[in-house]
């Protein structure tokens, strides 16, 4: 582990990784910018799902395995087999966090169950992620991203009004069970400090999905109306959509009756914050297919590169609707450092995203790029479970590892 990652917030925890795909890996590699030691367990052969997730590749790795599993060490066991529940018994002695995401019982059925972890593994926080959970109707049904996104509902407020139900363009469920898995992860460690203990977190896709619902399901749960669809509008809020301009398209927040009347004096139609239809939020809301044809209409006489310079400078959130190429290659992004190159050992120079965070005396930092399959293996087992080398070319003849 070199210098940077030293001196990381989270240096000195060890993370046995036996997550794949994006939730677990995403939270995993978080923890590793943030500092941790992740070894992530990968089955001989093949891996990770995602490291065949393409075109595109770069040296025989999927690009989308390349963009979540930096910062990591890779270590393959085949766990069906005793001598690799050995391996990973072994490793778990001494490690601080274990995240899994198999089907619930997978663990318990190879011994690892929670009377095993209090009474070998103490003070490891165990954290497991799976799609519905154990209760219930679809209690150990595996979950996938868009077939959450379609069964919570968030499908459903997403689109146009007329048109049809609409995901995300990225695994948003995924992402944010990640985020949340990092979060308990961290509580755990905390909460350790104080009992000596480590103890057993579960979250699911389907209870990530619900939660992200937010607004919208309170908006339900107080007023009994099921929500609908508003295209890229808010369902509390107007104007706060996208609108086309006389070129390129243009998105506004505003979020006051202040800032309207401002935006409307801007865009040349200062009498609709007089009107009694616009005067108000609420009154937009009600009067939204009204105001937002006038909108358009006013904002049809010129660019969206225009009309978000002149509204940036009053002080209306707004923003020119980009495509990823333009915003990834934009002085902001550089200016965050946003993108950052890595060297990888068979893809050479490659670029991915950055760190979307930064610690004032304990730095977050890309220190590994994502690692090839297996490349730890022999370190790892040699370092942490104290096999030879000779014990080590008997299990890999034997394809335990």
């Amino acid at each position: 582990m070199n210098e940077t990652a030293s001196e990381g917030a989270l240096a000195g925890i060890r993370v046995i990784d036996l997550t794949r795909i994006l939730a677990g890996p995403f939270c995993t590699m978080n923890l590793g910018d943030m500092g941790a030691e992740i070894i992530k367990i990968e089955h001989p052969g093949h891996g990770d799902d995602t490291r065949g997730w393409g075109p595109p590749f770069a040296g025989g790795e999927a690009a989308y395995f390349l963009g979540i599993n930096r910062n990591k060490r890779s270590v393959t066991i085949n766990l069906r087999d005793e001598r690799g529940k050995d391996l990973l018994r072994t490793l778990l002695k001494d490690a601080d966090v274990l995240i899994e995401n198999f089907k619930p019982g997978t663990l318990d059925r190879w011994g690892f169950t929670d009377q095993w972890m209090a009474e070998h593994a103490p003070r490891v926080v165990h954290c497991a992620i799976t799609g519905y959970g154990a209760k219930g109707p679809k209690g150990g049904m595996p979950g996938y991203d868009f077939l959450l996104q379609a069964e919570s509902g968030l499908m459903s407020i997403s689109g146009e009004a007329a048109g049809e139900p609409a995901k995300l363009g990225v695994a948003i469920v995924d992402f944010c069970t990640g985020q949340y898995a990092a979060m308990c992860i961290l509580a755990a460690l905390h909460a350790r400090q104080r009992t000596g203990r480590g103890q057993r977190l579960d979250l699911s896709l389907y209870d990530t999905s619900l939660s992200m619902l937010i607004n919208v399901a309170s908006n339900y749960l107080i007023e009994g109306t099921r929500p609908g669809r508003y295209g890229n509008g808010h369902p509390n809020i107007v104007p706060y959509r996208d609108y086309v301009c006389g070129e390129g398209e243009i998105a506004l927040a505003v979020g006051n009756d202040a800032q309207f009347a401002r935006f409307a004096r801007l865009v040349g139609h200062p009498e609709w914050a007089d009107d009694s239809r616009f005067k108000t939020n609420a009154a937009r809301v009600t009067n939204r297919a009204e105001i937002d044809g006038l909108i358009i209409a006013a904002l049809s006489a010129d660019s969206a590169q225009e009309w978000t310079r002149v509204l940036e400078a009053e002080g209306i959130p707004c923003s020119k609707v980009n495509h990823v190429d333009e915003v990834l290659e934009s002085e902001q992004t550089r200016a965050n450092d946003m993108v950052i190159e890595m060297h990888h050992p068979t893809a050479g120079a490659i670029r991915i995203l950055g760190i979307p965070y930064t610690f004032s005396d304990t730095p977050a930092a890309a220190q590994a790029p994502p690692p090839v399959l297996g490349a730890d293996t022999d370190a790892v087992l040699t370092e942490l479970a104290g096999l030879s080398g000779d014990e080590i070319t008997a299990l890999r003849a034997d394809e335990v590892i």
